[in-house]
């Protein structure tokens, strides 16, 4: 505590935890091949990205990802919670939408509404 013009003032220190929790799940339909050349991923018809907390489960998504899906891993990292899967508009919405679905219902997450654009 401390003093601020006669007033007693508290201090309060916020932080942020991430909970078991997906932020962003993404498709990118038909993507511009200057972002495949960026990416360094093979050119297929649809990129799918998803942002994972706790970062780990990025490796469980991308198992699920692969199993339910003819889908390629473009890009994983475990560090960051980061997931780049390709493959054809349907294989990615339905890659996307088993990690969701299962991440919810078997780990208890908050799952993000699937976008595209």
């Amino acid at each position: 505590m401390g003093e601020l013009g006669g007033k007693t003032m508290e201090r309060i220190i916020q932080e942020s935890v991430p909970g078991k929790q997906i932020t962003i799940a993404h498709i990118i339909a038909s993507p511009m091949p200057d972002i495949y050349e960026r990416l360094g991923i093979d050119n297929k018809e649809a990129i799918g990205i998803l942002t994972i907390s706790p970062f780990e489960t990025a490796i469980i998504a991308a198992d699920i990802a692969t199993k339910v899906a003819d889908v390629e891993i473009g890009f994983l990292d475990r560090f960051t919670g980061s997931l780049v899967i390709t493959g054809d508009v349907q294989a990615v919405e339905t890659a996307l939408t088993a990690i969701n679905d299962r991440l919810k219902n078997l780990m208890n997450f908050t799952t993000a509404p699937i976008t595209k654009t």
